[in-house]
């Protein structure tokens, strides 16, 4: 995959105590900032392309990456006046959503194999893979929501955004995508995975995958103070390498 959506609009409401004015993907972590240890990991993964949309503090994200050339990127920015959440970000770059896509959540830092997300989705003849951690395996900053369950053969079985589970694995905020799946995104209002596009997948019975993600990978979700304090101390432990 050569392509990826790096989602990074958010108002950072329940982050704003920490991070003052900064959008959340500017927000330092170790050596530097969110969204540049996202960039720094797609480009070691081959990507080359990537979109990013934006709304809250885009000229502060657009003068410090720049066009992405310092992390051997193209960089295109997708300006939102309204939001429109993490599927109708994709709907709304669809002219250039021509193969799959990788859509990674830009207040998130994960790691994982990407080429064995790829095969895995690849193999599977999958409209979309969500990237999983165990949160009894994987160092991580917390479980807000989006519990699955699978099959054994990788099928989502569940998806259950923000509710209680018996699953311990964790969407970890790293999809792959492709273009059949805009008929599930309506244009121009806001449409989220968990919320709306996962469940409708289910309901129709459309190839929905999960990819447990490799031992050595983790998942840092940093958008309120208590995640981001938790993550600095994984990364003080040494228990997570960036």
């Amino acid at each position: 995959m050569d392509k990826a959506l790096v989602l990074a609009a958010g108002m950072g409401s329940r982050i704003r105590s920490v991070a003052g004015d900064l959008p959340k993907p500017l927000m330092p972590f170790g050596d530097a900032t969110i969204l540049a240890h996202n960039l720094r990991w797609l480009a070691a993964s081959g990507v080359r392309q990537v979109w990013i949309n934006l709304h809250f503090a885009a000229g502060a994200i657009r003068a410090a990456i720049g066009d992405g050339s310092a992390f051997g990127l193209a960089v295109t920015y997708v300006y939102e006046p309204e939001l429109l959440g993490t599927a109708g970000a994709l709907a709304n770059i669809a002219p250039v959503f021509d193969r799959t896509m990788l859509v990674v959540y830009g207040d998130n830092i994960v790691r994982c194999d990407l080429d064995a997300l790829a095969a895995h989705h690849d193999a599977k003849n999958a409209e979309a893979t969500i990237a999983l951690f165990d949160q009894q395996r994987h160092p991580h900053t917390g479980v807000a929501g989006g519990r699955v369950e699978l099959r054994s053969d990788g099928a989502v079985s569940a998806f259950v955004e923000g509710a209680a589970s018996p699953s311990t694995l964790v969407n970890a905020g790293v999809y792959a995508v492709e273009p059949s799946l805009l008929d599930l995104i309506p244009g121009g209002c806001s449409v989220d995975f968990g919320r709306d596009v996962f469940p409708a997948m289910r309901t129709a019975g459309r190839c929905l995958q999960g990819f447990v993600i490799d031992d050595d990978g983790f998942c840092l979700g940093l958008d309120t103070p208590e995640s981001h304090a938790a993550g600095q101390r994984l990364l003080a432990e040494g228990r997570i390498k960036l």
